[in-house]
């Protein structure tokens, strides 16, 4: 391997490395612009109402957690 060679590796890998740097800055930027102005696609029109738990589901979680708060 000569001087020539070695210097045309050396350029193509620093070379090759601020082009991978450009490609990613410039993902960044175009990942923070259209998360800046894009407004989130709502699938679902209606809201669900929230569940609350019965009595019975209450009264079957209760002793589990008593025995988790007593350990």
């Amino acid at each position: 391997m000569d001087v020539d060679n070695a210097a045309g590796i050396l350029a193509g890998s620093i070379l090759t490395g601020l082009a991978l740097i450009i490609v990613v800055i410039t993902i960044v930027v175009i990942n923070n612009i259209f998360s800046k102005y894009w407004k989130p696609i709502k699938w679902i029109k209606y809201d669900m109402p929230p569940r609350f738990a019965s009595q019975e589901e209450l009264d079957r979680i209760t002793p589990t957690l008593q025995e988790n708060k007593n350990n």
